[in-house]
């Protein structure tokens, strides 16, 4: 039986080596599959990993101490608390610049105080204690950060590699850092060490960052100190997951549409092996057997397909992980490696995953090739026969889809906002599935109303049922190109959409000439200073803090909560308040402002969607000295941030919440010198020049950030169409000697070959552009859904909808290079063939 089965497997492998262009094809759309699908479960495996080392300093948080008057603590605060039995311990934070640009942050620590289960404490736990705690002390850090340092993991300890000076204020580096010892649980980009080495590697003296205890051991506060509960501290896997969500939702579109490429080619490949097949059951070979060795083909070449694109995975995803990693750093403070590092289930789920799509492509065809009877088998027809009752269950299926799609989209309206992410991919896949299963029947209908109207163009009408006969091997194709054009044009305008409000927001709320960050022990001097000057027509004050939202009131009943919320507070002037972005207020735009001065708060969209908060609500807040009851008298945007956030008046936050001012936005008077400006303050305080930046240096920092984070969308994108190039390429060139055959009795009645290949590019042409209007309402509706339901659901705010006339208008155009750049090679060899040779084509 084996060898009966060997043997089988072999003739019916042997197809390819007369047709090696389909075992390419074939061979070529697994690998970009399972390319895409793999590479982007490498960057999220690699990702959550680091998240998995980060978690800990996050889920294991510490209480914080820090200064009322926001001014720096010192030892001797330690030292005082120690003296009344309070279990504090003292941390001290910087940041260092590594040769190759890396941003590393620097914690020192004393881990005879800091609480056992902390993970600063137990990372590198096999490193002895004093060797950790005395001259020249130890360095603890992650393999990942090796590289950033331009070291390998070989001979790590003992290493001293020099460091670039570091570009924040008020750090200033000694030449060395102490000798590395590997810590594998420590995030990536972070270097922990003795409190005293980091004191001088930092030259800080007695400063510290901040005093910190296990949760829960303080009762309260010490006189003169804000405590901040560890329950305050987000999780980076919690923040990023929508991230990841949609790069995995990118990754399955290409997936699939590669997949259309494979069922294409096994379509092919199974249809012109139709004599092979009944020769096979003529001598003897059931149904059953055959079924089983075909089978068995796809495994194999499955296979080969899948682990080809397992390996080209991890290289795209070694070239895209920098970008990602710069993108969660930048919105999300989450630090991510640039090794991979890959479990042993991302290499078993790829090649599943892969076997997996291939079957159900191949599934059809193999229940085809079951069901035909013998003598069925012989002729080619018998593969078109159903092509008409398919396309009547290819449009109820579609008809089907629509009403599942109707009724998430109902089920949809009716759930509190910012819920139902994965009923919201639902939707855009049903989107998708439902325009790409009506495309047939569609151009099926659009070509024999053609051909009706062209009764009296014979060429016209020859080209129009060529066209006809061939749709059911370009209909995979045509689908795949579909899907791709309208994901495109969906995600392009949503991120067009994004860019264009993201820069008008920048612009609406960053309206100071310069922005100064002075020291926290200064800032009263500094403050004072800038009244006194002449070209100073403003000073936009503002605070940071945190706190916890304990309660919401709405028309009279009281919601208990206990979320953490990030406190602002602005300062109200004549520049800002006619400019900053509201989205919704209780009683107008100037009555809001005057509610906030007097002490009322505004909230962040995030905020508002996620707790179903409006104008005219309650929130109970936690403070230093209790709770405190504001008023919501508006609702403003805040892209980008995933926090939920509460702003108020500088001055009520300070009085408030205790929180100091870190921050003034300075609006010069007409024809002041804002470069005469920052010199004046550089001398009198001695401020470092990353201490003042400009608006448009701050613009082009967000920009940038911005820009950083759709670079693997816009990639994966790409790549999706490409592969749909693929596909259509596929098709063509499988169908190419089939249609040299039908060209050439036009030929031999005196139709030029120029024109006979004009008709080839009209045929082609033509249906793209028919796919490309098909997919401009498809792709308006994937932009909707992606601006009004994913977003929303993802990140808690929503976007406005664009719709960009050069988007869609470049979607047509894409459509239309598509199918000519496919069609380009078929066409060269129609040119480059003799008339003889179609002339034996025919004959043939």
């Amino acid at each position: 039986m084996a060898t009966q089965l060997v043997t089988l497997l072999t003739t019916l492998l042997s197809h390819y080596r007369r047709h090696p262009g389909q075992l390419a094809m074939l061979l070529l759309g697994l690998w970009v599959a399972s390319a895409l699908w793999s590479g982007v479960q490498a960057i999220n495996a690699s990702a959550k990993e680091s998240y998995a080392r980060a978690e800990a300093l996050f889920t294991t948080g510490l209480d914080r101490l820090e200064r009322l008057d926001g001014g720096p603590l010192t030892r001797d605060d330690f030292l005082a608390l120690r003296r009344q039995g309070l279990p504090v311990s003292p941390l001290l934070e910087g940041e260092l610049t590594a040769p190759d640009g890396t941003r590393l942050t620097l914690i020192g620590i004393d881990p005879l105080t800091l609480p056992g289960d902390s993970a600063f404490a137990t990372a590198g736990s096999t490193v002895e204690l004093t060797g950790f705690l005395s001259p020249p002390w130890q360095t603890r850090l992650a393999p990942d950060t090796l590289p950033s340092l331009g070291l390998d993991g070989d001979g790590a300890r003992g290493a001293t590699p020099r460091l670039a000076a570091g570009r924040l204020p008020p750090l200033s580096l000694a030449p060395s850092l102490p000798p590395l010892s590997l810590a594998p649980s420590l995030p990536p980009h972070t270097l922990v060490m003795d409190i005293a080495a980091a004191a001088t590697l930092l030259e800080s003296g007695e400063t510290l960052s901040r005093l910190v205890s296990a949760p829960g051991a303080l009762a309260a506060a010490p006189p003169g100190l804000a405590l901040t509960r560890a329950t305050t501290l987000v999780s980076p896997g919690q923040l990023t997951q929508s991230f990841h969500l949609n790069l995995t939702a990118l990754a399955l579109l290409a997936l699939i549409v590669g997949l259309f490429i494979v069922q294409a080619a096994l379509g092919l490949a199974l249809e012109q092996r139709l004599a092979m097949l009944r020769t096979l059951r003529a001598i003897g070979v059931s149904g059953r057997a055959l079924v089983a060795g075909l089978a068995l083909e796809l495994v194999l070449l499955g296979i080969v397909g899948a682990l080809a694109g397992i390996a080209g995975g991890v290289w795209l995803a070694r070239a895209l992980l920098p970008d990602v990693a710069a993108t969660l750093g930048s919105l999300y403070g989450a630090g991510v490696g640039v090794e991979l590092r890959l479990p042993w289930h991302y290499w078993v789920g790829g090649l599943a995953v892969t076997l997996g799509g291939l079957l159900l492509a191949g599934a059809g065809v193999l229940w085809r090739a079951a069901r035909l009877s013998v003598l069925d088998l012989g002729r080619a027809q018998a593969w078109r026969a159903g092509h008409l009752r398919q396309l009547r269950r290819m449009a109820l299926t579609g008809a089907g889809i629509a009403a599942l799609g109707l009724a998430l989209w109902a089920w949809l309206a009716r759930q509190p906002a910012g819920e139902g992410l994965a009923a919201g991919f639902a939707l855009m896949a049903a989107l998708l599935l439902m325009g790409a299963l009506w495309l047939p029947p569609l151009l099926a209908v659009s070509l024999a109303g053609l051909g009706r109207l062209a009764r009296r163009r014979p060429l016209a009408q020859w080209a129009l049922a060529d066209l006809e006969l061939q749709l059911p091997r370009l209909s995979l194709a045509l689908m795949a190109l579909l899907i791709a054009l309208s994901a495109s044009l969906g995600v392009n305008s949503m991120v067009g959409g994004f860019r264009l409000t993201f820069l008008e927001w920048l612009d609406q709320r960053l309206v100071a000439d310069l922005y100064l960050d002075p020291p926290a022990e200064r800032f009263a001097e500094v403050h004072a200073w800038l009244g006194e000057r002449p070209e100073v027509a403003e000073r936009l004050v503002t605070r940071h803090g945190e706190s916890t939202l304990l309660a919401v009131e709405a028309e009279g009943a009281s919601r208990p909560l206990s979320r953490p919320v990030s406190l602002f507070g602005l300062t109200p002037g004549e520049r800002l308040t006619p400019t900053w972005p509201l989205l919704a207020t209780r009683t107008g735009r100037e009555a809001a402002w005057a509610a906030l001065r007097e002490g009322d708060a505004f909230i962040n969209e995030q905020l508002a969607v996620a707790e179903d908060i409006a104008p005219g609500d309650r929130l109970t807040l936690a403070t230093p000295d209790g709770r405190a009851t504001l008023a919501v008298a508006a609702v403003y945007p805040d892209y980008g941030n995933p926090r939920g956030e509460v702003l108020l008046a500088a001055p009520v936050l300070g009085a408030r919440f205790a929180t100091p001012a870190d921050s003034v936005g300075i609006v010069l008077a007409p024809g002041a010198d804002a470069e005469a400006l920052g010199a004046a303050l550089a001398d009198e305080f001695a401020l470092g020049r990353d201490a003042l930046r400009d608006q448009g240096e701050v613009k082009r920092i967000a920009t940038g950030i911005f820009e950083r984070t759709f670079t693997i969308t816009r990639a994966l994108n790409a790549l999706t169409l490409a592969v749909a190039a693929l596909a259509l390429l596929a098709s063509l060139l499988a169908l190419a000697a089939e249609r040299r055959r039908h060209l050439a009795p036009l030929w031999a009645l005196g139709v030029p070959r120029r024109r006979l290949l004009g008709v080839q590019l009209a045929q082609l042409g033509g249906t793209a552009l028919a796919v490309g209007l098909v997919a401009v309402p498809l792709g308006i509706a994937i932009t909707w859904g992606l601006v009004a339901v994913i977003n929303v659901a993802a990140f808690g705010w929503r976007l406005p909808l664009h719709l960009f006339p050069g988007e869609i208008t470049l979607t047509l155009a894409t459509a239309m290079a598509v199918a000519l750049a496919a069609a380009a090679l078929p066409t060269l060899r129609l040119w480059r063939t003799p008339p003889r040779a179609l002339l034996a084509e025919e004959a043939g």
